[in-house]
Protein backbone atom coordinates (compact mmCIF):
# COMPACT_ATOMS: atom_id res chain seq x y z
CA UNK A 1 0.00 0.00 0.00
CA UNK A 2 2.73 2.55 0.57
CA UNK A 3 4.01 2.43 -3.04
CA UNK A 4 0.48 3.20 -3.95
CA UNK A 5 0.28 6.30 -1.72
CA UNK A 6 3.93 7.50 -2.62
CA UNK A 7 2.55 7.86 -6.43
CA UNK A 8 -0.46 9.61 -5.33
CA UNK A 9 1.33 12.43 -3.06
CA UNK A 10 3.96 12.88 -6.60
CA UNK A 11 0.86 12.88 -8.71
CA UNK A 12 -0.33 15.72 -6.58
CA UNK A 13 2.43 17.69 -6.03
CA UNK A 14 3.51 17.93 -10.08
CA UNK A 15 0.20 18.68 -10.61
CA UNK A 16 0.41 21.84 -8.13
CA UNK A 17 3.86 22.42 -9.25
CA UNK A 18 2.33 22.88 -13.00
CA UNK A 19 -0.39 25.33 -11.43
CA UNK A 20 2.36 27.49 -9.85
CA UNK A 21 4.35 27.42 -12.93
CA UNK A 22 1.44 28.73 -14.83
CA UNK A 23 0.33 31.25 -12.93
CA UNK A 24 4.34 32.35 -12.46
CA UNK A 25 4.61 33.04 -16.44
CA UNK A 26 0.93 34.86 -16.28
CA UNK A 27 2.92 36.84 -13.21
CA UNK A 28 5.70 37.60 -14.51
CA UNK A 29 4.33 38.65 -18.10
CA UNK A 30 1.95 41.33 -17.18
CA UNK A 31 4.84 42.76 -15.13
CA UNK A 32 6.63 43.33 -18.10
CA UNK A 33 3.56 44.81 -19.97
CA UNK A 34 2.83 47.10 -17.03
CA UNK A 35 6.88 48.05 -17.42
CA UNK A 36 6.33 49.26 -21.01
CA UNK A 37 2.82 50.49 -20.87
CA UNK A 38 2.12 52.66 -18.18
CA UNK A 39 -1.13 53.59 -17.13
CA UNK A 40 -1.02 57.63 -16.85
CA UNK A 41 -3.33 59.68 -18.60
CA UNK A 42 -1.10 60.65 -21.35
CA UNK A 43 -0.19 57.02 -22.47
CA UNK A 44 -3.95 56.29 -22.17
CA UNK A 45 -4.39 58.93 -24.59
CA UNK A 46 -1.34 58.41 -26.89
CA UNK A 47 -2.50 54.78 -27.06
CA UNK A 48 -6.15 55.90 -27.94
CA UNK A 49 -5.18 58.30 -30.76
CA UNK A 50 -2.66 56.17 -32.26
CA UNK A 51 -2.94 55.16 -35.88
CA UNK A 52 -5.22 51.76 -36.38
CA UNK A 53 -2.28 49.52 -37.30
CA UNK A 54 -0.72 49.94 -33.50
CA UNK A 55 -3.88 50.30 -31.42
CA UNK A 56 -4.83 46.81 -31.83
CA UNK A 57 -1.50 45.59 -30.12
CA UNK A 58 -1.67 48.28 -27.57
CA UNK A 59 -5.49 47.44 -26.57
CA UNK A 60 -5.01 43.93 -26.15
CA UNK A 61 -1.95 44.30 -23.71
CA UNK A 62 -4.18 46.96 -21.91
CA UNK A 63 -6.89 44.36 -21.96
CA UNK A 64 -4.72 41.32 -20.91
CA UNK A 65 -3.38 43.24 -17.84
CA UNK A 66 -6.50 44.25 -16.57
CA UNK A 67 -8.25 40.79 -17.13
CA UNK A 68 -6.22 38.08 -16.73
CA UNK A 69 -6.41 37.68 -12.92
CA UNK A 70 -10.41 37.47 -13.04
CA UNK A 71 -10.58 35.34 -16.29
CA UNK A 72 -7.84 32.55 -14.59
CA UNK A 73 -10.01 29.95 -14.15
CA UNK A 74 -11.77 29.89 -17.62
CA UNK A 75 -8.85 30.37 -19.45
CA UNK A 76 -6.84 27.85 -17.67
CA UNK A 77 -9.87 25.38 -18.68
CA UNK A 78 -9.48 26.33 -22.34
CA UNK A 79 -6.16 27.35 -23.09
CA UNK A 80 -3.57 24.71 -22.77
CA UNK A 81 -0.10 24.88 -21.13
CA UNK A 82 1.76 24.83 -24.45
CA UNK A 83 0.71 28.32 -25.62
CA UNK A 84 2.51 30.01 -22.33
CA UNK A 85 5.48 27.79 -22.09
CA UNK A 86 6.93 28.60 -25.46
CA UNK A 87 9.35 30.67 -24.50
CA UNK A 88 10.32 31.74 -27.94
CA UNK A 89 7.05 33.07 -29.18
CA UNK A 90 5.78 34.49 -25.27
CA UNK A 91 4.56 38.15 -26.44
CA UNK A 92 2.86 37.00 -29.45
CA UNK A 93 1.19 34.04 -26.83
CA UNK A 94 0.44 36.79 -24.92
CA UNK A 95 -1.69 38.75 -26.83
CA UNK A 96 -3.11 35.53 -28.36
CA UNK A 97 -4.15 34.80 -24.73
CA UNK A 98 -5.31 38.11 -24.22
CA UNK A 99 -7.95 37.77 -27.46
CA UNK A 100 -9.29 34.87 -25.72
CA UNK A 101 -9.63 36.70 -22.64
CA UNK A 102 -11.91 39.66 -24.30
CA UNK A 103 -13.57 36.48 -26.74
CA UNK A 104 -14.48 35.10 -22.81
CA UNK A 105 -15.61 38.11 -21.33
CA UNK A 106 -17.94 38.85 -24.57
CA UNK A 107 -19.76 35.87 -24.73
CA UNK A 108 -19.74 34.83 -21.33
CA UNK A 109 -22.56 35.27 -18.40
CA UNK A 110 -20.75 38.87 -17.66
CA UNK A 111 -21.27 41.14 -20.66
CA UNK A 112 -21.53 44.60 -21.20
CA UNK A 113 -25.14 45.90 -21.49
CA UNK A 114 -24.26 47.41 -24.72
CA UNK A 115 -23.87 46.63 -28.41
CA UNK A 116 -20.19 46.24 -29.24
CA UNK A 117 -19.35 47.47 -32.48
CA UNK A 118 -17.05 46.19 -34.96
CA UNK A 119 -17.06 48.41 -37.68
CA UNK A 120 -17.70 51.79 -37.63
CA UNK A 121 -21.73 51.23 -37.92
CA UNK A 122 -23.84 48.30 -36.90
CA UNK A 123 -27.02 47.36 -38.58
CA UNK A 124 -28.28 44.40 -35.54
CA UNK A 125 -30.91 42.97 -38.46
CA UNK A 126 -27.95 42.23 -41.18
CA UNK A 127 -26.19 38.54 -39.67
CA UNK A 128 -26.63 35.10 -39.55
CA UNK A 129 -27.63 32.31 -37.78
CA UNK A 130 -24.75 30.15 -35.35
CA UNK A 131 -24.52 27.48 -34.20
CA UNK A 132 -24.40 28.07 -29.95
CA UNK A 133 -25.17 25.37 -27.29
CA UNK A 134 -26.55 27.73 -24.79
CA UNK A 135 -29.62 27.06 -23.54
CA UNK A 136 -32.62 28.66 -24.70
CA UNK A 137 -33.96 31.85 -22.46
CA UNK A 138 -36.59 29.24 -20.99
CA UNK A 139 -36.56 25.79 -20.96
CA UNK A 140 -38.85 24.00 -23.47
CA UNK A 141 -42.57 22.87 -22.00
CA UNK A 142 -42.01 25.39 -19.13
CA UNK A 143 -43.79 28.59 -19.77
CA UNK A 144 -47.69 27.93 -18.89
CA UNK A 145 -48.75 30.68 -21.24
CA UNK A 146 -48.03 29.72 -24.22
CA UNK A 147 -50.67 29.14 -27.06
CA UNK A 148 -50.76 25.34 -27.85
CA UNK A 149 -50.21 26.15 -31.16
CA UNK A 150 -46.85 27.42 -30.52
CA UNK A 151 -45.99 25.09 -28.02
CA UNK A 152 -43.95 22.72 -30.30
CA UNK A 153 -42.24 20.56 -28.11
CA UNK A 154 -45.83 20.15 -25.83
CA UNK A 155 -47.14 18.56 -28.92
CA UNK A 156 -44.33 16.16 -29.82
CA UNK A 157 -41.23 18.03 -31.57
CA UNK A 158 -38.12 16.36 -29.80
CA UNK A 159 -35.86 17.34 -32.30
CA UNK A 160 -34.62 19.90 -30.71
CA UNK A 161 -31.39 21.45 -32.89
CA UNK A 162 -33.83 24.78 -33.74
CA UNK A 163 -33.03 26.06 -30.24
CA UNK A 164 -29.26 25.67 -31.32
CA UNK A 165 -29.10 28.83 -33.38
CA UNK A 166 -27.79 32.31 -32.09
CA UNK A 167 -28.20 35.41 -34.53
CA UNK A 168 -25.08 37.12 -34.85
CA UNK A 169 -25.15 40.55 -36.57
CA UNK A 170 -22.16 40.76 -38.88
CA UNK A 171 -21.21 44.55 -37.74
CA UNK A 172 -21.32 43.98 -34.08
CA UNK A 173 -22.21 41.62 -30.81
CA UNK A 174 -25.50 42.44 -28.93
CA UNK A 175 -25.80 41.30 -25.31
CA UNK A 176 -27.89 38.13 -24.57
CA UNK A 177 -31.05 38.52 -23.37
CA UNK A 178 -31.54 39.55 -19.70
CA UNK A 179 -34.70 39.39 -18.18
CA UNK A 180 -33.95 40.82 -14.76
CA UNK A 181 -32.56 44.28 -16.44
CA UNK A 182 -35.42 44.43 -18.85
CA UNK A 183 -38.01 44.41 -15.86
CA UNK A 184 -35.83 47.11 -14.14
CA UNK A 185 -36.06 49.17 -17.90
CA UNK A 186 -39.58 48.30 -17.82
CA UNK A 187 -40.17 49.69 -13.94
CA UNK A 188 -43.59 51.00 -13.82
CA UNK A 189 -44.28 51.45 -17.44
CA UNK A 190 -46.67 49.85 -19.77
CA UNK A 191 -45.53 48.19 -23.32
CA UNK A 192 -48.17 47.06 -25.71
CA UNK A 193 -48.01 44.88 -28.70
CA UNK A 194 -50.35 45.56 -31.57
CA UNK A 195 -51.04 43.54 -34.40
CA UNK A 196 -51.69 40.32 -36.18
CA UNK A 197 -50.93 36.71 -34.54
CA UNK A 198 -46.90 37.04 -35.51
CA UNK A 199 -47.08 40.18 -33.16
CA UNK A 200 -48.41 37.61 -30.59
CA UNK A 201 -45.73 34.86 -31.00
CA UNK A 202 -43.37 37.57 -29.88
CA UNK A 203 -45.59 38.59 -27.09
CA UNK A 204 -45.76 35.16 -25.56
CA UNK A 205 -42.03 35.25 -26.37
CA UNK A 206 -41.27 37.77 -24.07
CA UNK A 207 -43.99 37.00 -21.41
CA UNK A 208 -41.81 33.55 -20.70
CA UNK A 209 -38.56 34.66 -21.15
CA UNK A 210 -39.02 37.05 -18.53
CA UNK A 211 -41.30 34.85 -16.37
CA UNK A 212 -38.16 32.72 -16.19
CA UNK A 213 -36.13 35.52 -14.57
CA UNK A 214 -38.60 36.20 -11.71
CA UNK A 215 -38.08 33.94 -7.95
CA UNK A 216 -42.08 34.01 -7.56
CA UNK A 217 -43.25 32.89 -10.66
CA UNK A 218 -47.12 34.31 -8.88
CA UNK A 219 -46.17 37.69 -9.13
CA UNK A 220 -46.87 37.60 -12.53
CA UNK A 221 -50.33 37.25 -13.74
CA UNK A 222 -52.89 37.22 -16.69
CA UNK A 223 -55.10 40.59 -15.69
CA UNK A 224 -58.59 38.43 -16.94
CA UNK A 225 -56.87 34.79 -15.56
CA UNK A 226 -56.90 33.65 -19.17
CA UNK A 227 -53.94 30.91 -20.35
CA UNK A 228 -54.85 31.08 -23.74
CA UNK A 229 -54.64 34.02 -26.64
CA UNK A 230 -56.40 33.11 -29.37
CA UNK A 231 -59.71 34.59 -28.81
CA UNK A 232 -60.48 37.96 -27.69
CA UNK A 233 -58.79 40.81 -28.93
CA UNK A 234 -56.86 42.30 -25.55
CA UNK A 235 -54.80 40.69 -23.10
CA UNK A 236 -52.55 42.17 -20.46
CA UNK A 237 -49.66 40.34 -18.19
CA UNK A 238 -49.00 42.57 -14.82
CA UNK A 239 -45.73 41.79 -13.08
CA UNK A 240 -46.51 42.68 -10.04
CA UNK A 241 -43.23 43.52 -8.60
CA UNK A 242 -42.14 45.40 -10.98
CA UNK A 243 -45.80 47.70 -11.32
CA UNK A 244 -45.46 47.20 -15.43
CA UNK A 245 -48.07 45.81 -17.96
CA UNK A 246 -47.34 44.05 -20.84
CA UNK A 247 -50.29 44.10 -23.24
CA UNK A 248 -51.23 42.17 -26.90
CA UNK A 249 -54.14 44.02 -28.51
CA UNK A 250 -55.48 42.24 -31.80
CA UNK A 251 -55.29 44.00 -34.93
CA UNK A 252 -54.11 42.21 -37.88
CA UNK A 253 -54.58 45.55 -40.44
CA UNK A 254 -54.10 48.01 -37.71
CA UNK A 255 -56.77 49.65 -39.56
CA UNK A 256 -60.74 49.42 -38.94
CA UNK A 257 -62.42 46.17 -40.04
CA UNK A 258 -65.92 46.05 -39.85
CA UNK A 259 -69.13 44.50 -41.22
CA UNK A 260 -71.68 46.32 -43.14
CA UNK A 261 -74.80 47.11 -40.78
CA UNK A 262 -78.00 45.26 -40.53
CA UNK A 263 -81.05 45.85 -43.24
CA UNK A 264 -84.53 44.77 -42.45
CA UNK A 265 -83.27 42.74 -39.91
CA UNK A 266 -80.77 40.88 -41.67
CA UNK A 267 -77.38 40.71 -40.91
CA UNK A 268 -74.48 40.77 -43.44
CA UNK A 269 -71.50 38.28 -43.70
CA UNK A 270 -70.47 40.73 -45.90
CA UNK A 271 -66.86 42.33 -44.32
CA UNK A 272 -65.10 45.48 -45.23
CA UNK A 273 -61.87 47.03 -44.54
CA UNK A 274 -61.31 50.57 -43.64
CA UNK A 275 -58.26 51.72 -44.54
CA UNK A 276 -59.11 55.28 -43.08
CA UNK A 277 -59.91 54.73 -39.74
CA UNK A 278 -57.32 53.03 -37.36
CA UNK A 279 -58.96 50.22 -35.26
CA UNK A 280 -60.74 51.02 -32.23
CA UNK A 281 -60.12 49.18 -29.60
CA UNK A 282 -61.29 48.97 -25.65
CA UNK A 283 -57.66 49.74 -24.73
CA UNK A 284 -56.60 52.93 -24.87
CA UNK A 285 -52.93 52.97 -25.80
CA UNK A 286 -51.89 55.77 -27.07
CA UNK A 287 -50.15 56.59 -24.10
CA UNK A 288 -48.30 53.78 -23.54
CA UNK A 289 -44.66 53.89 -23.02
CA UNK A 290 -43.71 51.56 -25.41
CA UNK A 291 -45.23 50.58 -28.30
CA UNK A 292 -44.74 47.25 -31.19
CA UNK A 293 -46.87 47.35 -33.70
CA UNK A 294 -47.15 45.24 -36.87
CA UNK A 295 -48.98 44.17 -39.82
CA UNK A 296 -48.40 41.96 -43.25
CA UNK A 297 -49.52 38.25 -43.44
CA UNK A 298 -53.14 38.82 -43.63
CA UNK A 299 -52.45 41.50 -46.82
CA UNK A 300 -51.35 38.78 -48.63
CA UNK A 301 -54.74 36.33 -47.92
CA UNK A 302 -57.06 35.58 -51.04
CA UNK A 303 -59.68 38.52 -50.16
CA UNK A 304 -57.22 41.01 -49.66
CA UNK A 305 -55.42 40.42 -52.31
CA UNK A 306 -57.76 40.11 -55.00
CA UNK A 307 -59.30 43.61 -53.54
CA UNK A 308 -62.66 43.67 -54.63
CA UNK A 309 -65.43 44.90 -52.93
CA UNK A 310 -63.31 44.93 -49.42
CA UNK A 311 -62.03 48.20 -49.46
CA UNK A 312 -63.60 51.27 -48.11
CA UNK A 313 -62.96 54.98 -47.75
CA UNK A 314 -65.51 56.98 -46.38
CA UNK A 315 -68.93 56.28 -47.77
CA UNK A 316 -66.72 54.70 -51.04
CA UNK A 317 -66.19 50.72 -51.44
CA UNK A 318 -63.58 50.23 -53.86
CA UNK A 319 -65.44 47.45 -56.34
CA UNK A 320 -61.26 46.68 -56.94
CA UNK A 321 -58.27 47.89 -55.71
CA UNK A 322 -54.78 46.75 -55.94
CA UNK A 323 -53.47 45.45 -52.64
CA UNK A 324 -50.51 47.30 -52.81
CA UNK A 325 -51.95 50.78 -52.95
CA UNK A 326 -54.29 49.45 -50.47
CA UNK A 327 -51.45 48.68 -47.95
CA UNK A 328 -50.32 52.20 -48.39
CA UNK A 329 -53.48 53.61 -47.43
CA UNK A 330 -53.66 51.90 -44.52
CA UNK A 331 -50.53 52.33 -43.20
CA UNK A 332 -49.96 56.16 -44.06
CA UNK A 333 -53.80 56.05 -42.33
CA UNK A 334 -51.34 54.74 -39.17
CA UNK A 335 -48.69 57.25 -39.37
CA UNK A 336 -51.47 59.99 -39.14
CA UNK A 337 -52.70 58.37 -36.61
CA UNK A 338 -49.32 58.07 -34.62
CA UNK A 339 -48.32 61.35 -35.05
CA UNK A 340 -51.10 63.14 -33.95
CA UNK A 341 -51.79 60.62 -30.92
CA UNK A 342 -48.38 59.56 -29.79
CA UNK A 343 -46.11 61.36 -27.42
CA UNK A 344 -42.67 61.35 -28.60
CA UNK A 345 -41.46 62.74 -25.59
CA UNK A 346 -43.04 60.00 -23.39
CA UNK A 347 -42.98 56.98 -25.64
CA UNK A 348 -41.15 54.85 -27.30
CA UNK A 349 -42.38 53.55 -31.34
CA UNK A 350 -41.47 50.32 -32.67
CA UNK A 351 -42.41 48.42 -36.06
CA UNK A 352 -42.01 44.84 -36.29
CA UNK A 353 -41.53 43.66 -40.06
CA UNK A 354 -42.55 40.61 -42.22
CA UNK A 355 -41.88 37.31 -41.38
CA UNK A 356 -41.05 34.85 -43.54
CA UNK A 357 -42.94 31.89 -43.95
CA UNK A 358 -41.83 28.45 -45.68
CA UNK A 359 -44.61 26.53 -47.23
CA UNK A 360 -43.57 23.89 -49.60
CA UNK A 361 -45.68 22.24 -52.16
CA UNK A 362 -48.53 24.51 -51.57
CA UNK A 363 -49.59 27.56 -49.69
CA UNK A 364 -51.10 27.54 -46.20
CA UNK A 365 -54.59 26.60 -47.71
CA UNK A 366 -53.53 24.64 -50.12
CA UNK A 367 -50.96 21.43 -48.10
CA UNK A 368 -48.04 23.52 -48.01
CA UNK A 369 -45.34 21.74 -45.77
CA UNK A 370 -42.30 22.45 -43.75
CA UNK A 371 -42.30 19.14 -41.48
CA UNK A 372 -39.22 17.97 -42.65
CA UNK A 373 -37.23 20.98 -42.40
CA UNK A 374 -34.49 20.32 -39.29
CA UNK A 375 -31.57 23.12 -40.72
CA UNK A 376 -31.77 26.92 -41.62
CA UNK A 377 -31.01 28.30 -44.89
CA UNK A 378 -26.69 28.83 -45.03
CA UNK A 379 -27.39 30.28 -49.15
CA UNK A 380 -28.75 33.73 -49.36
CA UNK A 381 -29.52 32.52 -52.80
CA UNK A 382 -32.29 30.60 -51.52
CA UNK A 383 -33.76 33.47 -49.76
CA UNK A 384 -37.07 35.00 -50.44
CA UNK A 385 -37.28 38.68 -52.50
CA UNK A 386 -37.58 41.46 -49.91
CA UNK A 387 -41.44 41.63 -49.42
CA UNK A 388 -42.19 44.46 -51.59
CA UNK A 389 -44.69 45.31 -47.99
CA UNK A 390 -41.73 46.35 -46.17
CA UNK A 391 -40.30 49.06 -48.68
CA UNK A 392 -43.46 50.63 -48.43
CA UNK A 393 -43.61 50.09 -44.76
CA UNK A 394 -39.62 52.32 -45.21
CA UNK A 395 -41.05 54.66 -47.21
CA UNK A 396 -43.72 55.56 -44.92
CA UNK A 397 -41.63 55.55 -41.53
CA UNK A 398 -39.33 57.88 -43.30
CA UNK A 399 -41.65 60.57 -43.33
CA UNK A 400 -43.13 60.39 -40.25
CA UNK A 401 -42.94 63.46 -37.43
CA UNK A 402 -42.58 60.55 -34.61
CA UNK A 403 -39.31 58.24 -34.29
CA UNK A 404 -39.99 54.70 -35.40
CA UNK A 405 -37.47 51.84 -33.95
CA UNK A 406 -37.81 49.54 -36.99
CA UNK A 407 -37.72 45.89 -35.53
CA UNK A 408 -36.33 44.40 -39.62
CA UNK A 409 -36.77 40.56 -39.30
CA UNK A 410 -37.45 39.88 -42.70
CA UNK A 411 -34.13 38.40 -44.18
CA UNK A 412 -33.53 37.01 -40.39
CA UNK A 413 -36.02 34.83 -40.39
CA UNK A 414 -35.87 34.10 -44.06
CA UNK A 415 -33.31 31.71 -42.91
CA UNK A 416 -35.36 29.98 -40.65
CA UNK A 417 -37.44 27.20 -42.27
CA UNK A 418 -36.53 24.88 -39.66
CA UNK A 419 -38.24 27.08 -36.95
CA UNK A 420 -41.78 26.60 -37.55
CA UNK A 421 -44.61 24.53 -36.05
CA UNK A 422 -45.29 22.41 -38.99
CA UNK A 423 -47.42 19.83 -37.68
CA UNK A 424 -46.82 20.14 -33.72
CA UNK A 425 -49.39 23.25 -34.23
CA UNK A 426 -51.62 20.62 -31.85
CA UNK A 427 -50.86 17.65 -30.05
CA UNK A 428 -51.50 14.21 -30.28
CA UNK A 429 -50.51 11.71 -33.44
CA UNK A 430 -53.68 11.12 -35.13
CA UNK A 431 -53.78 14.90 -36.60
CA UNK A 432 -50.60 14.84 -37.68
CA UNK A 433 -51.04 12.06 -40.62
CA UNK A 434 -51.95 12.80 -43.99
CA UNK A 435 -54.14 15.74 -45.01
CA UNK A 436 -53.13 17.64 -41.64
CA UNK A 437 -52.56 20.92 -42.26
CA UNK A 438 -49.44 22.35 -41.51
CA UNK A 439 -48.06 25.94 -39.88
CA UNK A 440 -45.36 27.49 -41.84
CA UNK A 441 -46.15 30.78 -41.09
CA UNK A 442 -45.72 30.82 -37.06
CA UNK A 443 -42.93 29.91 -34.86
CA UNK A 444 -42.38 27.39 -32.23
CA UNK A 445 -41.59 28.68 -28.85
CA UNK A 446 -38.85 28.74 -27.56
CA UNK A 447 -37.46 29.58 -30.50
CA UNK A 448 -36.83 32.43 -32.97
CA UNK A 449 -38.97 35.19 -31.98
CA UNK A 450 -37.26 34.91 -28.59
CA UNK A 451 -34.04 36.57 -30.98
CA UNK A 452 -36.58 38.97 -31.78
CA UNK A 453 -36.94 40.40 -28.14
CA UNK A 454 -32.95 40.21 -27.64
CA UNK A 455 -32.94 42.85 -30.49
CA UNK A 456 -35.55 44.57 -28.73
CA UNK A 457 -33.69 44.25 -25.66
CA UNK A 458 -30.73 45.67 -27.13
CA UNK A 459 -32.87 48.27 -29.11
CA UNK A 460 -33.90 49.83 -25.43
CA UNK A 461 -30.40 49.27 -23.96
CA UNK A 462 -28.68 51.66 -26.55
CA UNK A 463 -32.02 54.33 -26.67
CA UNK A 464 -31.38 54.25 -22.52
CA UNK A 465 -28.19 54.63 -22.71
CA UNK A 466 -28.31 57.70 -25.13
CA UNK A 467 -31.31 58.88 -22.96
CA UNK A 468 -28.70 58.81 -19.63
CA UNK A 469 -26.00 60.68 -22.05
CA UNK A 470 -28.07 63.32 -23.09
CA UNK A 471 -29.26 64.59 -19.19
Amino acid sequence: MAPLKKISITQIFQRRRTQLIFTSVLLLFSLFIFLNFSLTPNSITSITESTPSTLPSATSHLLYASNYISSLSSVYRSVTMESVSNSENSVENGLSFAKKITSLSVSGEKEDDFVRKKRNSCDMFDGKWVLDDSDPVYPPGSCPFLDSTFNCFNNGRFDLGYLRYRWQPHGCDIPRFNGKKMLEMLRGKRMVFVGDSLNRNMWESLICSLRISLVDKNTMFELSGRRQFRTEGFYSFKFQDYNCTIEFIRSPFLVQEWKLPIVNGVESRRELLRLDLIQATTSNYHNADFLIFNTGHWWTHNKTRKGRNFFQEGNTVHSELNVTEAYTKALKTWAKWVDKNVNKNKTQVFFAGYTASHFRKGKWNSGGRCDAETEPITDDKYLAAYPWMMKILESVISKMKTPVVYLNITKMTDYRKDGHPSVYRQPGETERRLGTSQDCSHWCLPGVPDSWNQLLYASLLMSSKKSNNSH
